[in-house]
């Protein structure tokens, strides 16, 4: 399972869903909560959360970065898209696509 998570590009898909839907639960579940029902508490968790995983989301997209697996521009947009409610999700196939090109490229190296 965890095998996959050695791709970059994979990392980042993964902590960009989960990046993703930890906004989705502060935007949609705890500010509402916070501000209709003054659940306060909650949100504080949960924003405490997410902060860690945008931080965490960033670092890994750096690292993506670093190891040329994507360039700046899309660097850009992934974080870009970090800050747009359903964001990451809306680029993920982007990332997918990457993700095989560069896996074909690879294959092709081994093949010769």
């Amino acid at each position: 399972m965890f095998g996959k998570l050695k791709d970059p590009i994979q990392r980042l898909r993964t902590i960009a869903f989960i990046e993703g839907l930890s906004f989705l639960t502060l935007l949609f579940i705890s500010m509402p909560l916070k501000y209709y029902m003054g659940m306060a508490e909650f949100s504080y968790y949960v924003g405490l959360t997410h902060g860690y995983l945008f931080i965490t989301y960033l670092v890994i997209a750096l690292d993506t970065l670093v190891r040329r697996k994507i360039t700046v521009g899309q660097f850009f947009w992934v974080f870009i898209v970090s800050i747009i409610p359903f964001g990451t999700f809306l680029y993920d196939p982007r990332l997918k696509l990457q993700q095989e090109k560069i896996a074909a490229e690879e294959h092709l190296k081994l093949t010769f």
